[in-house]
C-alpha cells in the first residue's frame, strides 16, 4: 500500500471515530457537567423575542449566582432573586424570585436532570444534545432549552421560555472555567 493510500484510510477512520464520538449525551453526563461547573465567564450574544440582538459578558458562580453585563443594563442572579438594572433610568431595579425562573434549574446547588418530570425533551440534532427542562413542581414558571456539544462536554446556548410566553436565546462564546469570582460581582453596586 502506498503512503498516500494509507494516509487516506487513516484519515477516514479518524473522521468516522469523530462522528461516532459526537452523539447524544446522557442526562447524567449533562448533570455532572453542570455540577462540576463552579465558575465561568465569557462573552454572550442574546437574541431577544423581538429579534433584536444584545451582546455582553456573562459571569457564573454556582450555586445560585449569575451576572449579565450589557451596555445599558445589568442582570444579577444572587441571593435567591434576579435583579434587572436599567443603567439609563433612575428607577429602582426590577426584582424577581430566582426560583420562579427557568435559570434556577442550572444554578441549583445540585442539578439532577434525571428527576421525574424535570426533562420534557432530550434530543440530538446531529451536532449537539438539546435538553428541555422545567421545574417539575411548577411547570408554569417556564422552561429552559440547553444545548451541549460533546468531546469535551460544553454548554453552548440556552433558550428561556418564560412564564409570560416570552422567549430569549443566549449563545455563549468560549467560556473560561475555573478561577475566582468575587461575591461582590453578584451584588448591586451601592449608589
Amino acid at each position: 500500500m502506498s503512503y498516500v493510500f494509507k494516509s487516506i484510510i487513516a484519515a477516514t477512520f479518524m473522521s468516522l471515530a469523530t462522528v461516532a464520538s459526537a452523539e447524544k449525551l446522557s442526562l447524567s453526563e449533562i448533570s455532572g457537567y453542570l455540577n462540576a461547573l463552579k465558575t465561568a465567564s465569557g462573552d454572550f450574544t442574546q437574541i431577544n423575542e423581538d429579534g433584536t440582538i444584545s451582546v455582553g459578558k456573562i459571569f457564573i458562580k454556582r450555586p445560585g449566582r449569575m451576572r449579565f453585563e450589557y451596555d445599558d443594563a445589568l442582570v444579577l442572579a444572587s441571593s435567591g432573586s434576579i435583579k434587572i438594572i436599567d443603567k439609563k433610568s433612575n428607577l429602582p431595579p426590577e426584582s424577581y424570585a430566582l426560583r420562579r425562573t427557568p435559570l434556577s434549574l442550572i444554578l441549583a446547588r445540585n442539578v439532577d436532570l434525571g428527576q421525574a418530570k424535570m426533562v420534557v425533551g432530550h434530543d440530538y440534532d446531529g451536532t449537539a444534545t438539546i435538553v428541555r427542562a422545567q421545574d417539575p413542581k411548577n411547570p408554569e414558571y417556564g422552561s429552559i432549552e440547553l444545548k451541549f456539544t460533546s468531546s469535551p462536554v460544553e454548554l453552548r446556548q440556552w433558550v428561556v421560555n418564560d412564564s409570560n410566553g416570552g422567549r430569549s436565546t443566549v449563545i455563549l462564546g468560549e467560556l473560561v472555567k475555573g478561577g475566582v469570582l468575587a461575591n461582590q460581582l453578584f451584588e448591586i453596586d451601592p449608589q
